[in-house]
């Protein structure tokens, strides 16, 4: 009852001084007995568990897939408007380093147990290796990835 009373004096003052933490927390801790164990105002609730990193690893792997993936923006309008070698063992790379980061990040969320994790990443490893041989080896030994597709769109 005592903070209803205090209420129309803060009222006349303005709409600020009723978002004071003082003014909102008062009320609690004077209701509180002192047999009481104090109220834990704010606590901390983690769904996963935190991993810490010993170095910037994370940070800097996290960047790499940031910048592999805008450099595929470019890349895409370049292999239509300029297709040559260059172009196309650039594609080859970043294509399969984009996917293979992907498809990790996807046995990570939903492949379960220590075993079966390891055995889904080293199957998606033997992947990417083959789709980078196989892409180059198409680079080199064909027409290339950029004159494949114009090939497949003039169809």
């Amino acid at each position: 009852m005592a903070a209803l009373t205090g209420l129309p004096v803060l009222c006349r003052r303005g709409f600020k001084p009723l978002l004071n933490t003082s003014f909102l927390l008062r009320p609690l801790l004077a209701s509180r007995r002192a047999s009481e164990p104090p109220l834990a105002l704010a606590s901390q609730f983690h769904v996963s568990h935190q991993h810490s990193a010993g170095s910037r690893a994370a940070s800097l792997h996290w960047t790499s897939e940031r910048v592999v993936s805008i450099a595929l923006l470019g890349l895409l309008p370049a292999a239509y408007f300029c297709p040559g070698a260059i172009v196309d063992y650039s594609l080859a790379a970043s294509l399969t380093l984009h996917s293979h980061w992907g498809f990790g990040q996807i046995c990570t969320d939903y492949v379960h147990g220590d075993t079966q994790l390891k055995l889904a990443k080293a199957g998606i490893s033997i992947l990417s290796t083959v789709t980078f041989a196989g892409l180059c080896y198409f680079n080199y030994h064909d027409v290339g990835i950029c004159k494949a597709v114009a090939m497949l769109w003039s169809l």
